[in-house]
């Protein structure tokens, strides 16, 4: 089997039925979506020397982004933990426009040209990974984030397309990366706590303002909100992406000796706009 996207086979079909939010997996090869018991999911991917990993439920397969699914106001609660305090990579859940298209390679899915990030998330990021446009913002570890830029069209962001060239010299990176700024608004805060525990996340998304909440406990309270229709995602995955202050854009894939996985349970959104309330993932 290769390193590329599964298709959607007999044991994804089972697990996509189980998904009453219309949650699909995204699964590299051997990676896993495991039911662990009642609302409780455990996604795993396994150990690599190379290559990369991902192990994602999202509800974006085959839409187009004015069709996502999402948009304020509305909330988002669920309980989880991870298998390491430091997993090589990246993982989390939230909302996001699937600014790359990252996942287009997987059966299904529509293909989407490249659009500036619209992100609401909890975000847990190894380091070399620093995704911050800014220097004031936390940029790795665990993170309440937002992202919100303009909802262009991609023909307009094709001319930038004779720009991309700088990336490869840090001087023009950092123009670049400052010139992104007057674009891409953020906004970030580090969350102080240990994710081999349970812990309960809470995302309230308005139309002008986001507010997380960890255990109760406020995160981030921020006007940097997202536009546009957003997709749900939650995943597990081994690449990392570093474009500091000093303009050295990396990108990559983390060995991983050991199995690296997330566990959410009690997945809920609840939203004030929609039919169907507090819908959760069983």
């Amino acid at each position: 089997m290769s390193d590329g996207y599964l298709a959607a086979d007999d044991k994804l079909m089972d697990i996509q039925s189980a998904l009453p939010l219309e949650l699909t997996p995204n699964l590299t090869a051997g990676a896993e979506v495991i039911s662990m018991g009642p609302q409780t999911w455990r996604l795993q991917v396994p150990p690599v020397v190379k290559g990369y990993r991902l192990a994602q439920l999202d509800d974006t397969r085959g839409r187009r982004r004015q069709d996502f699914r999402w948009q304020p106001p509305l909330s988002l609660q669920v309980r989880a933990r991870a298998s390491a305090e430091n997993i090589p990579g990246t993982w989390g859940f939230g909302f996001w426009n699937d600014p790359f298209s990252m996942g287009f390679l997987a059966a299904d899915r529509a293909l989407r040209l490249p659009a500036l990030p619209n992100a609401a998330w909890f975000f847990f990021a190894s380091p070399p990974n620093y995704l911050s446009l800014r220097d004031d913002l936390p940029a790795q570890d665990g993170l309440a984030a937002t992202f919100c830029s303009p909802l262009w069209p991609p023909a307009l962001l094709m001319l930038g397309i004779p720009l991309l060239p700088l990336l490869a010299l840090p001087p023009g990176a950092r123009l670049l990366r400052r010139l992104a700024r007057r674009f891409v608004q953020q906004d970030a805060a580090s969350l102080a706590l240990n994710p081999v525990d349970w812990h309960t996340f809470r995302l309230e998304w308005q139309a002008e303002m986001v507010r997380f909440l960890v255990d109760g406990n406020q995160a981030l309270s921020t006007p940097v909100a997202p536009l546009g229709r957003l997709g749900l995602v939650i995943w597990v995955d081994n690449q990392y992406l570093a474009f500091p202050k000093d303009g050295r854009l990396r990108y990559g894939v983390h060995p991983c000796p050991d199995a690296a996985w997330i566990e959410i349970a009690d997945l809920t959104i609840s939203t004030d706009h929609s039919s169907s309330h507090g819908r959760r993932l069983s």
